[in-house]
């Protein structure tokens, strides 16, 4: 009768728990091509499969797939016919719709971050303008992972202070969208040598130093949507180039 029982307790153990190497594999794909998406490492348009992720990945292609939908329902990836995906392509009307959504969304972060970020906080951030600074200083080849990576940094290190769990996950599908695109800024930028973001980082600090949320908010607006802006007019000058030609 106890082995029985021991029996029966174990079978609804097992009923309870997921197999955790399996889930374990593929949440780390979806992390990753998240991380990957956020970052900018695809450029918009491109078309991913999904053998050659799962190669890149030395994985299988099960996991792949699983997290490729639950990007494409994200609207971070979109369904292609011949079953593999590629990145949403950069159009004006996604990029406003981005920028109208992030500046609602972490405008508000921000100032409600600005009201109970500690001295302490807003000392790690200016301590990130130092490493912006030492990179710049180095004045070596551009080194685009760097910046992206710092930008997040910068970014959520504020957004992680505003005291919402709501919020946090509605930003972080922003980014997911919003990913492709900076990337390609930051290189337009470069080539067109446009104000390093590290000044309008620095205001986004001196404003939320002094606790100043309507400050903050107004930096904030002015940084985000500077690669949206920026990218809006070179698509409209290529389109009338085109148009011309």
């Amino acid at each position: 009768m106890q082995k029985t029982a021991v029996v029966k307790s174990n079978d609804h153990i097992a009923a309870q728990l997921a197999p955790v190497g399996r889930e374990t594999v593929q949440d780390r794909v979806y992390l990753e091509l998240r991380r990957a998406l956020i970052g900018g490492l695809f450029e918009p348009s491109q078309v991913l499969t999904i053998r050659g992720l799962a190669d890149a990945l030395m994985t299988s292609t099960m996991p792949v797939r699983e997290a490729l939908g639950r990007l494409i329902t994200e609207k971070a990836l979109e369904a292609l016919p011949n079953r593999s995906v590629r990145v949403p392509p950069i159009t004006l009307e996604r990029m406003d719709d981005l920028l109208r959504a992030r500046i609602l969304i972490e405008g508000e972060a921000i100032a409600l971050a600005a009201t109970r970020m500690s001295p302490r906080q807003v000392s790690v951030i200016e301590s990130m303008l130092s490493e912006w600074d030492e990179m710049r200083a180095l004045k070596l080849k551009k080194d685009v992972d760097r910046e992206v990576t710092l930008n997040q940094s910068f970014h959520f290190e504020i957004y992680r202070a505003c005291g919402s769990a709501v919020l946090i996950p509605m930003i972080e599908s922003l980014w997911l969208q919003s990913g492709p695109c900076i990337r390609v800024a930051i290189y337009a930028f470069s080539e067109a040598g446009e104000v390093d973001t590290a000044h309008f980082h620095r205001r986004i600090v001196g404003a939320l130093a002094v606790q100043d949320a309507a400050a903050a908010r107004e930096a904030l607006i002015a940084d985000i949507s500077r690669p949206f802006n920026f990218l809006r007019n070179k698509l409209q000058s290529e389109a009338a180039s085109k148009g011309t030609s």
